[in-house]
């Protein structure tokens, strides 16, 4: 079997997410791998680095596939580019060992969320950022942001079922950038649960508008009660920015 590795972009704005839900269902999944099986004539699943949201986006998700079928790699890439809606775009393609794996073998990924921090709306990236009109207090939002780093149960930011095997996972770092209006949380980590970059920004940014204190983030992980967190920062402004593998 040929494995092939994808690089790809997409605007998420009208997907119910990554993942392959139902028959029809309008899904970055299902719409990549209609147009591979196109290609090779087989039923091509497709495994991805990381399950965006519904309204999400991605800089640079990684996925795989396997076929029997020998394409070079500019071959699949070309076909892809030309059969996929304009808002997914392949922007790399490799061959690589039977064995890779796009989510198993993901050392760390890191998404970056993108608010717009003025009175008035940004016409351009209205669509791509959370508006927030009253200025937000940096300096809180990065002392709150340090309470997250290190393994925690993340139980009170996510989303996920209860009987998910594991709700603990690794934060390596958080970084709180501001420029011309616009703040960047980028946060990398070992993995993520549904929901729970959403849910920590959302947090972060009410801890900016002095709705809850920085030093109450360690009570709200400890008490794994979802009430406890802020609420869901909308999906637009999130973009999985990179995926890193083991060497």
């Amino acid at each position: 079997m040929n494995n092939y590795k994808m690089l790809i972009q997409y605007d998420g704005g009208r997907y119910k997410g990554w993942q392959r839900l139902g028959a029809g269902e309008n899904t970055i999944q299902a719409k990549i791998e209609g147009v591979l099986s196109q290609l090779t004539g087989e039923t091509i699943e497709i495994m991805g680095s990381s399950r965006t949201d519904a309204g999400v986006h991605a800089l640079a998700q990684v996925a795989n596939f396997k076929t029997r079928q020998n394409f070079t790699a500019a071959e699949v890439k070309n076909y892809l580019n030309a059969y996929l809606p304009q808002d997914i775009c392949v922007i790399e393609v490799s061959a690589v060992s039977e064995h890779f794996h796009a989510r198993y073998h993901a050392k760390d990924k890191t998404y970056v969320y993108k608010i717009w921090n003025r009175e008035y709306q940004n016409p351009f990236m209205r669509k791509y950022s959370l508006h927030v009109k009253k200025q937000l207090d940096i300096n809180s939002i990065k002392k709150a942001s340090t309470h997250f780093l290190g393994e925690h149960d993340f139980t009170a930011f996510s989303n996920a079922k209860a009987n998910k095997k594991s709700m603990v996972r690794n934060i390596y770092s958080i970084g709180i950038e501001e420029e011309n209006g616009f703040i960047q949380i980028r946060v990398t980590g070992d993995g993520f649960l549904y929901n729970m970059v959403r849910k920590i920004v959302g947090t972060l940014v009410a801890v900016g508008l002095g709705e809850v204190s920085a030093d109450s983030i360690p009570q709200m992980i400890a008490s794994k009660e979802r009430r406890q967190a802020g609420h869901l920062a909308d999906p637009g402004g999130l973009y999985l920015e990179s995926v890193a593998y083991k060497q």
